[in-house]
């Protein structure tokens, strides 16, 4: 059985605050060096995986590229690409409940977009379609066989560009497509507390027990679209989110006895301080979790449609001209 201890997701793909803060800052301000170079940041990709900006292929067609400084597209600052993928990793969620997938594929869905963007900036590549292709690797790699027709079909998308970026995004995840989600060890943490508990549980401390584990996996849900799973191993993100229902049920079982007895069984043990201190980080992240609406990040993606496809900037200035000229012309009448 795979081991988290001896994993890639271990050794490569848990960070520390200040890492990520320099892996999305690095992100942006590649794009944005692209931005001012070839007046847009859309990455053309093929089907291998290879990928070159657009521009790069074009830099010839004078006409695509804006001449005045003042007409280029305005780059994304780095808390507007937070809350576009804050966003769009909401909307995975979304698309997996409607497919009734597992909570397994939405959680690997899930870390496969964050780690994406750790490499790339959404101005290089955009979030609703590297959301899609995230969603169709998590289904392959859980072996929950569902084609990208199908899966484009149901969302009415094209399927084409799901396969078109399926090489990018396992390039961009060094396929290291293993992942490790909260639910299982959330899992192993109720049947232990059930073991404990279970000769002298009545009939209402069992289904107690179970609103309390229907409870804990809303909020692996919650923590899953946080930075958390960057940072954390699942364990403790499963641990984070069983003490929320357990604080409230306190006659099932004394959280802090119950994780002195998990920490006392584990190589190398833990001090209770230290984990008690990682537990309350996860729950701020949880207490600062957005759920933006379309509202909050039209403005932000008409910015990055602009930066994507610079003559739809250009387009969208023509037409406010002749909307103010139009205007005019009413208030002289």
């Amino acid at each position: 059985m795979a081991d988290f201890m001896t994993s890639t997701h271990r050794a490569k793909w848990i960070f520390s605050p200040q890492d990520l803060k320099e892996k999305y800052k690095e992100a942006n301000k590649r794009a944005k060096q692209t931005l001012e170079k070839y007046g847009v940041t859309r990455m053309e990709v093929d089907a291998n995986g290879s990928f070159s900006n657009i521009e790069a292929q074009n830099d010839a067609k004078e006409d695509i590229v804006p001449t005045e400084k003042h007409s280029r597209p305005k780059p994304l600052k780095p808390e507007e690409e937070q809350l576009l993928k804050a966003f769009y990793e909401f909307k995975i969620q979304d698309v997996c409940d409607a497919f009734k997938f597992p909570r397994k594929i939405q959680a690997t869905a899930l870390i496969y977009f964050k780690r994406f963007y750790l490499q790339w900036s959404v101005m290089e590549h955009h979030p609703k379609n590297i959301m899609l292709t995230c969603i169709y690797a998590a289904c392959k790699s859980e072996e929950n066989h569902v084609s990208a027709e199908e899966l484009g079909k149901g969302i009415e998308q094209d399927h084409q560009m799901i396969l078109n970026n399926e090489m990018l995004v396992l390039q961009s995840l060094e396929f290291d497509l293993i992942v490790y989600t909260p639910y299982r060890a959330l899992e192993g943490f109720v049947s232990d507390i059930e073991e404990l508990i279970y000769a002298n549980a009545k009939v209402e401390q069992q289904e107690l027990l179970k609103r309390v584990h229907e409870h804990a996996k809303l909020e692996v849900d919650k923590t899953m679209r946080t930075e958390a799973p960057l940072l954390f191993p699942p364990g403790q993100l499963a641990l984070a989110a069983l003490r929320r229902p357990l604080g409230e049920a306190p006659e099932l079982i004394e959280f802090e006895r119950y994780l002195r007895g998990v920490l006392s069984k584990q190589k190398p043990s833990h001090a209770l301080s230290e984990i008690i201190a990682r537990l309350n980080s996860i729950d701020m992240l949880i207490n600062k979790l957005e759920t933006p609406t379309s509202k909050d990040v039209k403005h932000i993606d008409r910015k990055l449609k602009s930066c994507l496809d610079p003559s739809s900037h250009e387009k969208s200035r023509k037409r406010k001209h002749r909307s103010k000229g139009t205007s005019t012309e009413m208030h002289v009448v």
